[in-house]
């Protein structure tokens, strides 16, 4: 049984790849709902509505075994509905991110760049102070991160321009340690870098591993990989190339 990785659309692929990378001998099954993205400027309501279609037809069409909300968005909104219509595991990505920023940070100062919806729903703030209660967290909403992925435009002075626009206010907090609180933002982690110089920069993509272990899934089995995508578009297929090669890509019709 393969475990299911979703994502609203291009930037779970950085959560597929480092999956893949650890556990060669396990199915792994991709959906990006590429066709409904950005979930981010969602309503709760729509997110969730979104997130359990997706996830029931992971569930019902490839009988996965566990699934990773591979979103920051999904997984601040809809991991209580998921967990109650699918019955199996379901993992997000908000703890694994917390917790690692807390291990890292000296000064207890630590920031968060996520989707207005992230942000909005204050679950990073919940999940690092539930870890540090005297932390202080400052959050940054970067909703033109995920057009600029989506769109591959990761380099260049369009991207360096609304990376430093952005991340102007936050820049000047006095944080040591930023938790990246959008699986596209790693496509941009070069350039957040640069404007965050002497910043750790915590990408909780490496850290779900260890909870995936905690399941103790089957490892017998082919190793297979697929990634399904809700519509067909170049800009999925140009940055899929770049972050997982040259693996097939079939376009699915959830309703069906």
């Amino acid at each position: 049984m393969a475990i299911g990785i979703y994502d609203s659309g291009i930037g779970g692929l950085t959560v597929y790849k480092a999956v893949a990378a650890y556990f060669k001998k396990q199915d792994l099954i991709y959906l990006g709902d590429v066709a409904r993205v950005p979930y981010g400027n969602r309503s709760k309501e729509t997110i969730i509505r979104y997130s359990v279609e997706c996830a029931s037809f992971l569930k019902e069409k490839y009988n996965i075994s566990a699934l990773i909300a591979a979103c920051n968005t999904i997984s601040s909104h809809a991991l209580p509905d998921l967990d109650n219509s699918l019955n199996i595991p379901v993992l997000g990505v908000i703890k694994p991110g917390a917790k690692y920023a807390v291990d890292l940070t000296k000064n207890k100062k630590i920031g968060v760049l996520g989707t207005h919806a992230t942000v909005n729903s204050k679950s990073y703030i919940h999940a690092i102070k539930e870890i540090l209660p005297d932390a202080q967290v400052y959050q940054q909403a970067c909703p033109l991160f995920v057009p600029l992925v989506e769109e591959a435009v990761i380099s260049g002075k369009m991207a360096e321009t609304v990376v430093e626009e952005t991340l102007k206010n936050i820049a000047e907090t006095g944080i040591d340690t930023v938790i990246l609180g959008c699986t596209h933002y790693p496509v941009l982690k070069d350039l957040i870098a640069k404007y965050l110089p002497n910043v750790s920069i915590v990408d909780s993509t490496h850290y779900i591993i260890e909870d995936i272990k905690k399941l103790n899934l089957s490892d017998t089995e082919k190793g297979l990989r697929e990634v399904l995508v809700t519509d067909d578009t170049p800009a999925f297929l140009s940055l899929k190339n770049i972050l997982v090669g040259n693996v097939p890509v079939q376009v699915v019709d959830i309703n069906k």
